[in-house]
């Protein structure tokens, strides 16, 4: 039971990385991009100005001052709804691009000062067609492509009654839900009469 409800809360949580409607797709019809980390920027940050060492800094997520093949899988969005027809070899093969501009040593690390170096160099990031590189979590993406877009600050919530608001709120309703049920679930103390004997101690 623990396992059937851990699995519907993490199948909740990948169902909302997928939300994609009319108002604020993830599709992408733009052409590819010589420039990709400054669509990237614009599209997932809304942010215009930006030098080489923020850029870095800003997608380096475990603060370790170089970049691993998942941080630049997650930085390009590979696992957003949005690129589940990309195969894992397109994946590897659009990462290995990435490492052969900015790891000369194959280190398997793209570190800040290569990356700083290569971008001094003229060297940009490519675009691999995995659209702008969605990989915030539902509530981001959320603000990013919809509610900033079409809504405001002052937004009452009558007016949220888009599609994407109706379904991003449902969302928020059945993870909830499933907290819940994992809260109660973890409460419950564990009855050794009702552990069948070939699972006990002896």
């Amino acid at each position: 039971m623990v396992n059937r409800l851990i699995c519907f809360f993490a199948g909740v949580l990948a169902l909302g990385s997928g939300l994609a409607s009319a108002h604020g797709s993830h599709s992408s019809d733009q052409p590819p991009s010589d420039d990709w980390a400054t669509r990237h920027m614009m599209e997932e940050h809304h942010i215009e100005g930006f030098d080489a060492p923020s850029f870095f800094l800003l997608h380096d997520y475990d603060s370790s001052g170089a970049w691993t093949t998942d941080e630049v899988r997650k930085t390009y969005g590979m696992d957003d709804e949005s690129n589940k027809d990309m195969s894992e070899t397109q994946k590897t093969d659009a990462i290995r691009q990435v490492f052969k501009l900015f790891d000369p040593d194959n280190t398997g690390f793209i570190t800040q000062e290569n990356w700083v170096k290569g971008i001094a160099a003229g060297t940009k990031l490519p675009d691999l067609g995995c659209g702008p590189g969605h990989h915030g979590d539902i509530e981001y993406e959320y603000e990013i492509h919809h509610f900033e877009k079409y809504h405001g600050d002052d937004a009452t919530e009558e007016e949220l009654n888009h599609p994407e608001d109706i379904e991003h709120f449902r969302l928020h309703d059945e993870m909830e839900r499933a907290q819940m049920r994992l809260d109660q679930l973890e409460q419950m103390q564990i009855v050794v009469g009702n552990i069948p004997s070939k699972f006990r101690r002896n």
